[in-house]
């Protein structure tokens, strides 16, 4: 047993009985101990498995020592991205998610005291730490199987953990994560699946499988959410990040959007040749190539990378106000995919502070995981998903104050639109949009393109109101009347759409939002003049740039209003839009009842009605 006195922690009789019950009971002293439980204490290669019944000996997952960190890889390929539809709910508290016993024909109840009494038997990490921020979040509880340390460690990097020693005289949670691997191919047929079960003292997450996207990362999301749905405000999905042009004149600037929407990107730098120049795009008819040659490019002081907290108590003017709800960083490096790629990624990986743990990296002992070296989910086939768990205290400039966003963009992977194959990749480079088709967007959240993070990527889906519904556990229509109230209040708060992969039938990757980040940095603002900007041949675009000028080049219109490419046109332009206004449409019903807003009642049937930009900006106004 741990020399640690467990009755430290303020628990009820079933996790007292867990905690009293089990073969070992470890609290971390430090990240160095965790990681080297991670390893079985210094292992070269070390074994996740567990005993199944009627299945035997059953390994989850490879825990590979190297010079800079661990490399953990998952023995199936479905456990190395997040399931969509992972998450079921528990109890009987309001909800429009899924409940457990909707989908499983039972009661939980039996599961969770199945879950208490497998973990009684085993040897445990206990690990307290602070869901979100240390001043507004929530204090939470994991208790995992020792031999599962490199989920406790992803966690700890996430969200932070309180070491041994400095554990107060009692720790009361207010959130417990209970790990138990093996109940994924004993009670759901091989599935991840993770339960929320909102209990009235406390809120429990029960996590049945390894992969750290739903559960560390995602779970403790949906507890935050959870309690800013309480509390109304809420934690949005968002990256952030100080830009300063080579004048010295800085905005902030928020990207929301869907898993793979470009969020992590819009905090890297931007990808070059190596002569230098910048790649913009390329035409996937005609192959014709887009340069651009910008010397001086922003400095970029990250603020955070996709977990926004805008606690009321932060706000105190009229832009949103918001601070890190993060200890840590998921970063995707799937467009990492040479040396040289992200030279500033290349070197925090390389050669860390202290060892990083990566998933879903080729790696052998002792060698350096390299973050271009993908594992192959098939010969020629690399994951689409590979990660790196990055402390936000090892990256460089950043900002751990509350910043005033000035500009919130919103991300969408799109396909390429050409009139062979028209698609709703009509999006251009960079699009205004007034605040209540800005709050549209958000309810829609398209999932778009060839998404890299969930295991469902095949056309477009929606990511439901936020794109973080699908880590929140209450009702849609509570979170829309949040993102509408949040919107209202903080005029002075600017809105802009930005795709990435494609613009028509160029293939431009994350370029988009990179060069849209440098122009409005320079610009100071995303505010223009009415010569400026046309309102989008597609309304629900908002309007379109005549001109965008970057250190002395034009981008093309064509890539600013779609519909003048030569291998789009206005037809191909036209199915393309009718594609996204008829998705939207399907996707708005839902959220037009009495329990709306009056405003966004009256925001969606000006949509349903084929509204033009003007209407949208007569609603909430742009100031």
């Amino acid at each position: 047993m741990s020399s640690f006195d467990v009755t430290r922690f303020k628990v009820n009789k079933d996790v007292r009985s867990i905690l009293d019950s089990a073969s070992k009971v470890i609290v971390p002293r430090s990240r160095g101990h965790l990681l080297d439980l991670a390893t079985g204490g210094g292992q070269s290669v070390f074994k996740v498995n567990y005993f199944i019944d009627g299945i035997g000996l059953t390994e989850e997952a490879t825990v590979t020592k190297c010079k800079n960190g661990l490399s953990v890889n998952y023995h199936e390929e479905y456990m190395r991205r997040r399931d969509p539809e992972c998450m079921v709910i528990g109890d009987n508290k309001d909800t429009d998610k899924t409940r457990y016993k909707e989908r499983f024909n039972e009661d939980f109840d039996g599961v969770r005291l199945e879950t208490y009494e497998w973990l009684k038997n085993q040897e445990l990490i206990v690990m307290p730490l602070i869901a979100g921020d240390d001043e507004f979040g929530s204090p939470t509880l994991l208790i995992c199987p020792a031999n599962a340390a490199f989920f406790a460690g992803g966690l700890a990097d996430l969200q932070g953990f309180i070491p041994e020693e400095e554990i107060g005289e009692e720790f009361e949670p207010k959130a417990i994560i209970y790990l138990a691997p093996p109940f994924r191919h004993t009670h759901f047929d091989g599935k991840q699946v993770v339960v929320h079960n909102r209990l009235d003292d406390i809120h429990e997450i029960f996590s049945f499988n390894l992969y750290p996207g739903p559960s560390a990362k995602k779970g403790i999301y949906g507890v935050l959410l959870n309690i800013g749905e309480l509390e109304s405000w809420t934690t949005v999905h968002a990256s952030t990040v100080k830009v300063t042009t080579p004048y010295d004149n800085s905005l902030i600037i928020m990207h929301e959007g869907a898993s793979g929407g470009g969020k992590s990107e819009m905090i890297e730098e931007v990808h070059r040749e190596v002569d230098g120049s910048i790649l913009f795009g390329e035409n996937t008819v005609t192959n014709e190539r887009i340069y651009l040659e910008i010397a001086d490019t922003c400095e970029l002081n990250p603020v955070t990378d996709d977990m926004a907290m805008c606690h009321p108590e932060l706000q105190n003017n009229n832009k949103l106000v918001v601070k890190d709800a993060e200890a840590g960083w998921f970063l995707r490096f799937n467009h990492i995919t040479e040396y040289g790629t992200s030279p500033q990624h290349e070197k925090l990986c390389i050669h860390p502070k202290e060892p990083l743990i990566f998933l879903n990296m080729d790696a052998s002992p002792d060698s350096t995981i390299l973050i271009w070296d993908h594992i192959q989910d098939a010969p020629g086939k690399p994951c689409p998903n590979p990660r790196v768990i990055m402390p936000r205290s090892f990256v460089p400039e950043v900002v751990s104050e509350p910043v005033a966003i000035d500009v919130r963009s919103f991300g969408v992977r799109t396909p390429a639109c050409t009139k062979a194959d028209p698609t709703y990749g009509i999006i251009g480079c960079l699009h205004i949009l007034p605040p209540a088709l800005a709050w549209i967007w958000r309810l829609v959240a398209p999932r778009g393109h060839a998404n890299p993070s969930i295991t469902d990527s095949e056309g477009m889906t929606s990511e439901g109101v936020g794109s973080y519904w699908p880590f929140a556990t209450g009702k849609m229509v509570d979170q829309a009347n949040l993102l509408l109230e949040q919107i209202i209040n903080t005029p002075s708060t600017r809105y802009v759409l930005i795709p990435n992969q494609h613009i028509g039938s160029y293939e431009v990757g994350f370029n988009a939002q990179w060069i849209a980040r440098e122009y409005l940095a320079r610009k100071g603002s995303a505010k223009f003049k009415p010569e400026q900007i046309v309102e989008s041949r597609c309304s629900l675009l908002g309007y379109s740039l005549n001109r965008l000028r970057v250190d002395g080049y034009n981008i093309p219109k064509g890539l600013l209003q779609t519909n003048y490419q030569l291998s789009v046109g206005e037809e191909a332009y036209d199915q393309g839009a009718k594609i996204l206004k008829d998705f939207f449409k399907r996707e708005l019903t839902k959220f037009n009842t009495d329990e709306l807003l009056p405003l966004g009642r009256e925001i969606i049937n000006c949509f349903m009605n084929d509204g033009t930009v003007d209407d949208y900006v007569k609603l909430i106004s742009m100031k």
